[in-house]
């Protein structure tokens, strides 16, 4: 399990498709809940869910450049 984190594709489906869209389903809940009156679940969501998300993007974006430069600088 610990290698899938160091492929590049999975950081770019992690990095590009999965956290992105999670970001975005929870920033619309979290407007919804506000909408819907619950103001203060809703800033949590909003505020707190949503940049979990938002840096784990962040974090693979990282880790797969990261990769990337240690598989072109390797030898075939």
């Amino acid at each position: 399990m610990k290698h899938l984190l160091t492929r590049s594709d999975v950081l770019f489906v992690l990095g590009y498709m999965l956290f992105p869209l999670l970001g975005l389903v929870t920033a619309v809940l979290g407007l919804f809940m506000i909408l819907g009156g619950n103001r203060i679940p809703g800033v949590i969501v909003l505020v707190l869910v949503t940049q979990v998300f938002v840096f784990g993007s962040w974090w693979a974006l990282k880790k797969r450049r990261t990769a990337l430069a240690e598989e072109s600088s390797q030898p075939e």
